[in-house]
């Protein structure tokens, strides 16, 4: 059959797009951006007490080789030859930490999860010891002192896992977030792996100098990290190894395959989203929710609770860019609570149809503040609420509040939850601007796979202006008036104030339950948090 004899493609880049709910391997055409195949494997999250989040960093590598397995398999039924593949990029869910043993190449304890809340008080301690007039960890690293990045995860490990403390007393110990344990892992483990980051991933964990693009002594000094463990510190576009899997599984059928393009996930969806001119700007939804702002090769400093961060440096060579970054915690997370936890969906896909049968939350808000409240308050006290509820409230108005909950900003979207329809149509009507949204959702990956493309020593894909190909884009515009849509947002407003100082000052450390205040009934207590940033925000740059 014709069909069975496909022209040759040109080349192929591969991309792990490692998440917190899933882990992805997609191919692209080098010089169409067609997305080829993937496959997905989600992932388990851990709950062992009361605002802690693990995952295993083994599973979790598991799930890349199943998926690159199962891709390749993918493509030979496509009669496309894998041997086309000539590099591979690594997206990664930012700040998750893990510390691992180089000699046996063993997890030494679960990966601590960027939403982990087990620091606060940790977060509280340290605190007290910076000068009100000289916060040098924000102005060497644009963060704020929070639970959210690496460095305080690091330290709660090596105060509190015996395994870790051994190893690094032992000269055994290597950490990293999870980009550095897949290449690690992916480029040889124990039989010489190479441990490194690319600067968007080091610059979230709160060691990083974002200004000299380097480890920084004093911030190892004040966290009390020993700089012996960590990675290499590389660009976002070049070779850092090859393929080399010593695993019994098909994936080692890309053997010798140079990974050469690391980005954190949001980093990835900006070059993905192609936003490479100063204020040029994007906003992914996936478990959390993310704005970035392309700064150009300046810091700027947010009064609004935004963070700066590296936005991308694709080369050795070439210069870095900077981003100013609103984070939300919880955006499709709280469609996986609906459905995992209350069971009210039995699929995410269902909350479209639930919420479409109503069309309105009918005064329901939803904060699912299950992690504190990010930007722009950056308050761990915050807990979920559900509030506005009456007798005639139903699950399609707590679904349809759920979605709505997740929309307070945006200019260009892309993430899993962007395939609902109604989720982008409530964009636009709580921005009250258009919201455009790429057709191949896939960006993160994309970006991933055209820094590895595009760099030195592979050269397959070209970044250029005038050969990147454009994307597909679809448009929704506001479709109430301006007034209705203030209306909602300052009742939203009410919501997040109402969500704030459930948990009390005892340390959430202990994992005791009895940290977090009782409500009336009519209330829900959940466990995280969300508040959309952005062009609400972003608009008063800085």
């Amino acid at each position: 059959m014709a069909a069975s004899k496909k022209a040759v493609l040109g080349p192929l880049v591969g991309a792990v797009d490692q998440g917190t709910s899933s882990t992805r391997f997609l191919v692209f055409n080098s010089k169409t951006a067609e997305l080829l195949s993937h496959h997905q494997v989600e992932i388990k999250q851990e709950f062992p007490r009361e605002g802690w989040v693990e995952q295993d960093p083994k599973e979790i590598l598991h799930s890349v080789y199943e998926c690159i397995e199962k891709t390749c398999e993918k493509l030979g039924q496509l009669n496309i030859d894998i041997s086309n593949i000539k590099a591979i990029g690594v997206s990664n869910q930012r700040e998750t930490t893990v510390v691992w043993d180089k000699i046996t190449g063993e997890p030494l304890y679960n990966a601590v999860v960027w939403l982990d809340l087990r620091t606060q008080s940790t977060v509280e301690s340290l605190s007290k010891r910076i000068p009100g007039n000289n916060n040098f960890v924000k102005s060497k690293t644009g963060l704020p002192l929070s639970t959210y990045f690496s460095a305080v995860k690091l330290r709660w490990l090596l105060d509190n896992v015996r395994k870790v403390q051994k190893a690094v007393e032992e000269k055994r110990a290597l950490f990293g977030t999870i980009d550095s344990w897949l290449i690690w892992s992916l480029t040889g483990g124990v039989n010489g792996g190479v441990h490194c980051t690319d600067v968007t991933n080091a610059s979230r964990t709160m060691l990083f100098n974002i200004h000299s693009l380097e480890w920084d002594k004093q911030l190892c000094e004040f966290f009390g990290i020993p700089m012996e463990i960590l990675p290499n510190v590389r660009s976002s576009s070049e070779i850092y190894g090859l393929m080399k899997i010593s695993h019994s599984v098909k994936a080692g059928a890309l053997e010798g395959v140079p990974i050469s393009g690391c980005l954190g996930d949001q980093s990835a969806a900006l070059v993905g989203q192609m936003c490479f001119q100063i204020g040029q700007a994007k906003n992914t939804y996936g478990t959390g929710c993310f704005l970035l702002c392309n700064t150009g090769h300046k810091c700027v400093f947010s009064d609004h609770g935004l963070l700066t961060t590296v936005a991308y440096k694709l080369g050795r060579d070439k210069p870095v860019y900077y981003a100013l970054e609103g984070s939300v915690a919880i955006a499709g997370a709280v469609i996986r609570w609906l459905r995992d936890n209350l069971g009210i969906i039995k699929t995410s896909e269902e909350i479209e149809k639930l919420a479409k049968e109503v069309g309105t939350s009918y005064g329901c808000y939803f904060v699912p503040a299950f992690s504190g409240l990010y930007a722009p308050y950056w308050e761990p006290s915050a807990r979920g609420i559900i509030c506005g509820l009456t007798q005639f409230t139903n699950k399609c108005h707590i679904a349809f509040a759920a979605l709505e909950a997740v929309c307070f900003q945006t200019r260009e979207v892309d993430g899993g939850m962007t395939s609902n329809k109604i989720l982008m149509q409530l964009q636009a009507d709580i921005l009250y601007i258009p919201v455009v949204k790429p057709s191949m959702p896939e960006t993160t990956a994309l970006g991933a796979a055209m820094a590895a493309g595009a760099a030195e020593g592979v050269g397959v894909w070209s970044l250029e202006p005038e050969d990147l190909s454009a994307v597909t884009m679809e448009r929704f515009e506001p479709q109430i008036n301006a007034e209705e849509s203030e209306i909602r947002y300052s009742t939203w407003k009410k919501a997040v104030m109402k969500s704030m100082g459930w948990v009390t000052t005892q340390s959430p450390e202990s994992g005791d339950p009895s940290i977090f205040c009782s409500l009336p009934l009519g209330f829900f207590i959940v466990s995280s948090m969300v508040m959309l940033i952005g062009a609400r925000y972003i608009s008063g740059i800085p």
